[in-house]
């Protein structure tokens, strides 16, 4: 068996355990929470054995890309491998131990307990709310600690690999830009949370200037600290919001943004489309990942529908119905594309 091939086997073997893993600690959890805080308004949801199927191809075509980009160079094959071990051994025991007060918020729909220390004119309203039931929201730094093992989890392990189809489509936009040096062109990543994206970033493009905006405080300390230790020019942490970038027009050469959109509302997602534009240089390339919607995955509507019902995900109903495509062409972006992975759709634009 050559290398290669024996490299692939652990790869897919590694995605397979991480997917039985997340779909055990759900199935416990779930049973545990209706044992220990019965409620009949929380309705459970079943998967039929199809779905199942259908489930277990998506992922299975989606490592199947992971794996083929990696080989093609597009990005460095140690991200297939690359996961913090270690910290998501630390993470762990917390996510139990919160689990009854996330448990009592859903029971209760309590979506405004917040850190009492936050100054909420800081924040846009549609902002202060605790997404997926979430402990403090996205205002603290025990919610930053937990983060990127809970959206593991949520997606059975698959998370950086669908985060990784961001990176095809910037490399396929920057090649415009060949006659630059790599050190001058601007990869703003928006959203930019506890620094997952920002990693991969930063392995596909080692020269080129990397930005990640982000309204937390918490998160961008948490973005700091699992940043500190890559290699290449320092990546820059902003605080800020999408809807007022802080940035000249026509100053960015590509702009990412990773499971923002299906938490905004419809005219703010507009607004945020609108900036993206303007900051953007002619020729510039914006590639979104989101959710996918009902119009590319309609097998997973079930799965869509079961998603805002159990999470406290308010402005999801409406964003897996609206033409996102249509959306970036009214701003003025051009050669607009779309494509799904397991659970993640990908946009791309040129300006």
């Amino acid at each position: 068996m050559s290398k290669n091939s024996f490299s692939k086997i652990v790869y897919k073997t590694l995605q397979q355990s991480k997917s039985i893993a997340g779909f055990a600690h759900k199935q416990i959890s779930s049973k545990l929470m209706n044992f220990i805080l019965p409620d009949s308004k929380l309705e459970s949801f079943n998967i039929d054995k199809n779905l199942l199927i259908q489930i277990q191809k998506s992922m299975d075509v989606l490592r199947e890309e992971d794996w083929n980009d990696a080989e093609k160079n597009i990005y460095p094959k140690k991200l297939l491998f690359n996961e913090p071990w270690l910290r998501y051994l630390t993470q762990y025991p917390k996510i139990w131990l919160d689990m009854p007060n996330t448990w009592d918020r859903r029971r209760k729909q309590n979506f405004n307990d917040l850190p009492k220390s936050i100054e909420k004119d800081n924040y846009p309203k549609y902002y202060l709310r605790n997404f997926h039931h979430q402990t403090d929201g996205y205002l603290s730094d025990f919610s930053a600690s937990i983060y990127d093992l809970q959206v593991e989890i949520l997606f059975n392990g698959s998370a950086d690999s669908m985060r990784r189809r961001i990176i095809k489509p910037i490399k396929e936009g920057l090649k415009i830009y060949s006659d630059r040096k790599k050190s001058s062109i601007k990869i703003l990543d928006v959203a930019t949370g506890s620094g997952r994206t920002l990693k991969q970033l930063r392995a596909a493009f080692p020269k080129e200037k990397i930005i990640g905006i982000d309204l937390s405080d918490s998160y961008l300390k948490e973005a700091s600290r699992y940043i500190s230790d890559l290699n290449g020019d320092l990546i820059e942490l902003i605080k800020g919001n999408a809807e007022e970038l802080p940035f000249e027009d026509n100053s960015l050469q590509c702009i990412s943004c990773v499971y923002l959109f299906h938490e905004l509302p419809r005219t703010i997602r507009a607004k945020v489309l609108n900036e993206f534009y303007r900051v953007l240089e002619p020729s510039g390339t914006l590639v979104l990942a989101d959710s996918i919607q009902i119009s590319d995955s309609p097998d997973f509507t079930s799965v869509m529908e079961n998603f805002y019902k159990t999470f406290h995900e308010p402005f999801y109903c409406d964003y897996i119905k609206e033409d996102i495509n249509s959306k970036i062409e009214e701003v003025g972006f051009k050669n607009v594309k779309s494509n799904s992975f397991f659970m993640t759709k990908i946009w791309s634009a040129v300006k």
